[in-house]
């Protein structure tokens, strides 16, 4: 597959300057930015048991990114005059949970309310932002959840009315269609893609 890869560090501004501008030098243009990096340790757990270094960490890497990313990229699309930026947040941003994992709900709270604000505030200027929020996706981070614990897998699992997490591609046709302007009218959108889990009061046996 054709691409260029940049090798960068989303918490670091001067590293996402040269992000966009190698992708600007190389295409002409900007025309979707994906802000997608995020983490979640084990010692991100309760409010009770989270010390501030993971606190930091996990803010750094899945809030602090996407606020570089947008601020970098927003006067690219401003010039050309239309951009499609996609953040990802999660399904935990507009839900509770006892399984907590404190900073990295707090993380996506702050991403999905970014991206509304910044949907709204660009809007007249072409640009579109929408928040992109799965549910529980079939990666190795997932995966490495179910080897470790399985139990705490397994509560998480009961609660998605579709019985199955998502798998990689289901998400990356979200972006693709987010991306696209077959969703030219949406902006400042919540774009829940989490199995019906934001939806279910129970669930079916």
């Amino acid at each position: 597959m054709d691409g260029t890869f940049v090798r960068t560090d989303v918490t670091v501004e001067d590293d996402v300057a040269a992000l966009f501008s190698a992708a600007y030098d190389t295409y002409g243009s900007v025309d979707v930015a994906f802000n997608n990096a995020g983490i979640s340790p084990p010692d991100d757990d309760s409010i009770l048991d989270t010390g501030l270094d993971a606190w930091w960490r996990v803010q750094q890497v899945n809030l602090t990114s996407v606020f570089l990313c947008c601020k970098t990229v927003i006067p690219y699309m401003q010039r050309q005059g239309k951009g499609s930026i996609i953040n990802t947040a999660s399904f935990v941003a507009v839900m509770g949970a006892a399984t907590s994992q404190i900073s990295y709900s707090a993380s996506k709270g702050g991403v999905l309310s970014m991206s509304r604000e910044l949907g709204v505030q660009f809007a007249r200027e072409g640009i579109r932002v929408n928040a992109l929020c799965p549910g529980p996706v079939n990666t190795p981070l997932l995966q490495e959840l179910f080897a470790s614990d399985p139990a705490r897998a397994a509560r998480r699992l009961v609660h998605v009315p579709l019985g199955r997490f998502a798998q990689p591609e289901e998400i990356a046709a979200a972006v693709a269609f987010l991306a696209s302007d077959d969703s030219s009218f949406m902006t400042a959108s919540t774009f829940l893609v989490d199995g019906g889990i934001s939806g279910a009061y129970v669930t079916p046996e």
